[in-house]
């Protein structure tokens, strides 16, 4: 991710309020991602359809279709998102940016086709009920944001922020108005159509900047699929944190006494869905300040430290470098839960006028704020998970992620039983146990930082 940490710097050293502004509204937009944004969309495609889709049904349906195709599409991809991410950062620190395309289209490649065939029998069989349309737009849908979330791991390290800003503004306009839109002449189809056009536009768009930055002799290679090619830890840390992110949902969407069908295999949950989607639109400030903090700071002076010992700097010179990295973890990391904590005490004093203009009940209040505090933990435990990334502790972080997955699942589990006062603690008190374990491990590696770094020389 240096690409963007190199132009976050250049626009907070214009020492101006415009200057940080822009950095903290691109890290805002970049670090968000698609789902963060589309789930801005979809509320705003179905506050807007009230009214127009009759019956209101059908706005369900479509949000319960969209809520799938994100996750399916995020579970298919997880396993090579991060492993690509690192295949392509070791391609260009040898200087063999040749490769970079031919395999982005090789996988781009399998993905939409993985994607395509499993997709077809859910359509074919499952959503046998639904019209054509509606089975054609599912199995597209699902090619299109699997290829959305691969071309996304080539964002971070582009260093064309307008080029990229204007890609989303594009996207996530163009999403809404087609939908609403279509939405008048294909009814709840429409919708599914608008949404799938949009983000039809923002693929191309990707596509387009990954053109325009890199060139082949080659069309389309399959390096990646090599043994040692893609690191197992990284495929496996991507499947455990999307699952991680993922399993509390999926049970209260497919328990008896918490979920019901919707659209023939697809399930939701009424009680747990909606404050849950609503809570992760307050991580967008959190996740600026966590790009920020910790692609500017901590990266320089950890590079700094890095290339002090490789280099045979003096030792004054070195710990003075490891002292500013640790600081810098330290401050980011803290800065992090400062401003996740203003955004809970935002949504605590104005939750309730927020559910009241949406027309929601009230008494998903309490499940809100769990969540919304949940979600916040998750924005501390990426910034740890980053600065294990950094230091190269890719096993400690396959066990964090595990970590998570089991304890989600677990503590769910355990709310559930409990009954509904206890809904969203499940998820709540799995991020808390990651990040408290997370901490106390990224302390220790801290701690004996020299002696690993000169073992591996």
């Amino acid at each position: 991710m240096a690409g963007i940490g190199f132009e976050l710097r250049k626009l907070l050293n214009k020492r101006s309020y415009a200057g940080v502004l822009q950095a903290y509204a691109y890290a805002g937009l970049i670090s968000s991602g698609p789902m963060v944004l589309s789930i801005v969309g979809m509320v705003l495609i179905g506050v807007l359809s009230f009214g127009v889709v009759i019956p209101h049904i059908l706005i369900s349906q479509f949000q319960i279709t969209v809520t799938y195709i994100y996750f399916s599409s995020l579970i298919l991809t997880a396993p090579v998102q991060l492993s690509f991410t690192r295949f392509i950062s070791d391609r260009l620190y040898v200087k063999d940016e040749a490769a970079v395309l031919p395999n982005f289209n090789g996988l781009l490649f399998v993905v939409l086709n993985v994607s395509i065939l499993l997709a077809l029998p859910v359509a074919l069989f499952g959503l046998a009920g639904q019209t054509a349309l509606f089975r054609l737009l599912f199995v597209m849908g699902l090619a299109i944001m699997s290829g959305i979330w691969v071309s996304a791991v080539f964002l971070s390290g582009m260093r064309q922020y307008k080029a990229i800003l204007l890609i989303f503004v594009l996207g996530y306009s163009a999403t809404p108005l087609l939908a609403l839109l279509f939405m008048h002449f294909f009814n709840m189809e429409g919708l599914l159509l608008g949404f799938v056009a949009g983000h039809f536009l923002l693929l191309v768009g990707m596509v387009w900047l990954i053109y325009r930055n890199y060139s082949s002799d080659r069309f389309m290679a399959f390096d990646i699929w090599k043994p040692g090619a893609m690191y197992r830890s990284l495929m496996l840390t991507g499947l455990f944190f999307n699952l991680g992110l993922w399993v509390d949902k999926l049970m209260f969407w497919y328990y008896p006494g918490t979920g019901q069908s919707v659209v023939g295999p697809l399930h939701a949950s009424v009680i747990y869905d909606f404050p849950i989607f609503l809570a992760y639109l307050t991580v967008i400030p959190g996740m600026a300040v966590f790009l920020v903090r910790i692609e500017t700071d901590f990266v320089e002076y950890c590079a700094k430290f890095y290339e002090a010992v490789g280099g045979g700097a003096t030792l004054d010179y070195i710990m003075r470098m490891r002292n500013q990295m640790v600081y810098y973890v330290r401050q980011g990391l803290l800065d992090i839960a400062k401003i996740q904590a203003i955004t809970a005490l935002v949504t605590f004093v104005l939750g309730e006028q927020l559910l009241q203009w949406l027309g929601i009940s009230t008494l998903y209040l309490p499940l809100l704020f769990v969540d919304v505090v949940g979600a916040g933990l998750q924005v501390v435990m990426l910034g740890i998970l980053n600065v294990l990334f950094y230091l190269d502790q890719r096993r400690i972080v396959v066990w964090l992620t595990g970590l998570l997955l089991v304890c989600n699942a677990s503590f769910s589990a355990l709310s559930i039983y409990l009954g509904a006062a206890w809904f969203g603690y499940g998820f709540a008190v799995a991020m808390l146990v990651t990040v408290l374990v997370g901490i106390w491990v990224l302390n220790r590696r801290l701690e004996a930082l020299e002696f690993e770094t000169y073992m591996l020389q």
